[in-house]
């Protein structure tokens, strides 16, 4: 094989842990980039899924853990298992010297997710993180524009995530409950809003809020949360966030500065700038993973983190969303709920 484009001659050999609902937009990514990476294996404790990823993707599996971490070869594991297995997995990882891409949350506590993070830094290895809405055509756009001056100063925004998930969705062992997940609508759903949102406009000085669970489920997180947040330099924000929206929307955005407004619904961008001139980008419609399937959406946003990642590692640079870029949206939901559970306005940490 011929290096193109920066590209190295040799793929990448890696491994896949965890074989969930959430490993089949990893799955096609990997299969779209055959030509940079080698799939040594994924793994499953359940012979079952194992099996049925072997049968769907035609991907090679391995019946033990270590026949990946042992593997000299293999450079990189894809870590797609639930949040409560994080930060003992990639400690795993970063004692076989293997860098981590790892699906979203860093971990289902926030002491784990910054051990997660201490783990592959201490090793001096790479750690990327799935939040793969940054990479949404309307989001880099917007960034531009945040970047430039061309929406001026920010001075009001907010962000409304109505999404719905059904019974069945709650349904499966675990799901909605702390000691799995760690986390609800805010950990687990709005999370990639929430993310793009921090991207966009950094992290507020303090918080207020409110975090409740519906009579809709018999869970332990919260599927309702409404906040407040402050910035230092004047700017209010607001946050809606619900999985108790039937039939769930696409969750929106909105930046209002001195420039201009914009809004992002969904994929779709539109601003509108004082002088009149009009931004469009992105199409209407889709809930993009809102509604009552959570796996409603195309793979290609996960393929653009997979493969800014492989460019980290043949670059030597961190990732586009490393591990200290993605405990500020950890930072900002656990200061959510601190207020929620302290009744008053907080501090948003830094560590």
């Amino acid at each position: 094989m011929t290096a193109t484009a920066g590209h190295p001659a040799e793929r990448r050999r890696v491994g896949v842990i965890g074989l969930g609902m959430a490993s089949a937009p990893h799955a096609q990514s990997l299969i779209d980039l055959r030509d940079r990476v080698e799939v040594a294996g994924g793994f499953s404790p359940s012979a079952e899924r194992r099996a049925g990823f072997a049968a769907r993707f035609g991907l090679p599996v391995v019946d033990s853990l270590d026949a990946l971490l042992d593997d000299p070869d293999l450079s990189a594991i894809l870590l797609l298992t639930p949040p409560d297995t994080h930060a003992e997995l990639v400690a795993r990882c970063a004692a076989a010297g293997k860098h981590v891409l790892l699906e979203k949350p860093l971990d289902a506590t926030p002491a784990g997710a910054r051990a997660v993070v201490a783990a592959m830094e201490g090793a001096g290895l790479t750690l990327g993180v799935m939040l793969q809405h940054r990479f949404r055509a309307s989001v880099e756009r917007l960034a531009g524009l945040m970047r430039d001056g061309t929406l001026g100063r920010p001075l009001s925004a907010a962000v409304a995530v109505r999404w719905w998930r059904d019974a069945a969705y709650y349904g499966q062992p675990g799901r909605g409950m702390k000691a799995r997940d760690g986390g609800g609508v805010l950990l687990t759903q709005a999370i990639h809003t929430l993310d793009v949102f921090v991207g966009l406009l950094g992290l507020p000085d303090r918080v207020a809020g409110f975090a409740a669970t519906s009579a809709l489920r018999r869970i332990d997180t919260e599927d309702t949360v409404a906040a407040a947040l402050r910035y230092g330099d004047g700017m209010l924000a607001t946050i809606d966030a619900t999985t108790a929206a039937y039939p769930g929307y696409p969750e929106r955005i909105e930046i209002a500065g001195t420039g201009g407004s914009a809004v992002l619904t969904g994929d779709r961008l539109e601003v509108q700038l004082v002088g009149g001139d009009r931004i469009e980008v992105g199409r209407d419609g889709a809930t993009l993973g809102g509604g009552a399937d959570p796996m409603a959406f195309s793979h290609l946003h996960h393929r653009a983190v997979l493969s800014d990642f492989l460019d980290a590692l043949d670059e030597g640079r961190p990732p586009r969303v490393d591990g200290r870029e993605a405990l500020k949206v950890h930072r900002l939901i656990e200061a959510i709920l601190r207020a929620s559970d302290g009744g008053t306005s907080v501090e948003v940490g830094t560590g």
